[in-house]
């Protein structure tokens, strides 16, 4: 595989602590166990590194301990960050709490990765074959999202830009969310922000619209439905639902960015679409089997799951998706 992922996002340190249920307001609770981690932006470049994909962030990292504990993670995981860290500020945070039914409930604290200007991603240059992604969270950072939705729209047309909206796409001004997605190549959302986007319907109807109406210069969209799987529709009309796979969820914490890492390597290496829908598939179902946003697993440990799962016949195939205009 010769193409990059050039993320061009945020990464932030994760808080994480494990509680039977959340606390009722002005009560406390003790966790069952607490860790440190990198999430944010990490847990996607982990999910695409893990299965084959040379991944470099073009974000911006701090200057202070949370920082340092980010370069730490991205060393290990063979990720290079293309951008100075910030000489004023550290990398934000992010508390988690993940709650026996293996939801999770965040409240964050922005640092460098919400500031990006022009100056700061001069180093960010692209390359032939390369596929460049960002999420929601740093369009909702005032102080970036100009400079990065003129960057997206600057790059080579031959370049594809992967879109996730992500849960905070209320905060995107809607001029600047329809900048972004008009130059979309993949758009992978959830049912909740499809609707955010192109109104009410179910996930076909709403995939028609976001390529008709939003998305005009997209190969496809993708939407999923958590251990439903996910709906994929390309430009040309054609619309599968690829069923998820049955497993017993521990820790629902990053596997939307482990599909999306995980799809986006199956692309770049030129796996059809609803193939790599499939990959993504299992790539989320083994890591809401993992404590921690960071749970992608390996491309060997994919391959050994759907080798297994085609021997006992478990869910994971696609199905023709009814054709909507």
């Amino acid at each position: 595989m010769s193409g990059r992922l050039v993320h061009v996002g945020s990464a932030v340190v994760d808080y994480v602590y494990r509680i039977d249920a959340l606390p009722a307001p002005g009560t406390e609770k003790t966790a069952s166990s607490y860790a440190q981690l990198a999430g944010g932006g990490f847990n996607m470049m982990a999910a695409a590194a893990r299965t084959g994909m040379k991944v470099v962030f073009g974000g911006q990292l701090g200057s202070g301990p949370n920082g340092d504990f980010l370069r730490t993670a991205f060393a290990a995981e063979g990720i290079e960050t293309l951008t100075p860290p910030s000489p004023v500020m550290d990398s934000g945070n992010c508390v988690a709490m993940i709650s026996s039914d293996a939801e999770r409930t965040f409240v964050s604290w922005p640092g460098a990765e919400s500031v990006l200007g022009l100056d700061m991603m001069a180093p960010v240059v692209t390359r032939p074959e390369d596929w460049v992604f960002t999420s929601g969270y740093t369009l909702s950072y005032p102080r970036s999202r100009d400079a990065l939705t003129g960057w997206i729209e600057a790059l080579p047309a031959d370049v594809p830009f992967v879109f996730d909206p992500t849960p905070v796409i209320s905060d995107i001004p809607r001029a600047i969310l329809d900048r972004v997605l008009a130059r979309t190549t993949w758009l992978s959302c959830n049912t909740t922000e499809a609707a955010e986007i192109a109104g009410s319907g179910d996930a076909q109807v709403l995939a028609a619209r976001l390529l008709r109406d939003h998305c005009p210069k997209a190969d496809g969209v993708v939407i999923r439905a958590g251990a439903g799987g996910c709906l994929v529709r390309l430009a040309d009309g054609t619309a599968r639902a690829v069923a998820g796979f049955n497993v017993a969820a521990v820790d629902t914490n990053g596997a939307g960015d482990t599909h999306i890492g995980a799809f986006v390597s199956a692309l770049a290496r030129g796996v059809p679409p609803f193939e790599a829908a499939i990959y993504a598939n299992a790539a989320a179902a083994i890591s809401v089997t993992r404590h921690g946003g960071s749970s992608a697993p390996t491309d060997a440990e994919i391959q050994t799951f759907l080798s297994q799962a085609a021997l006992t016949g478990a869910p994971g195939q696609t199905r023709k998706a009814h054709q909507t205009a």
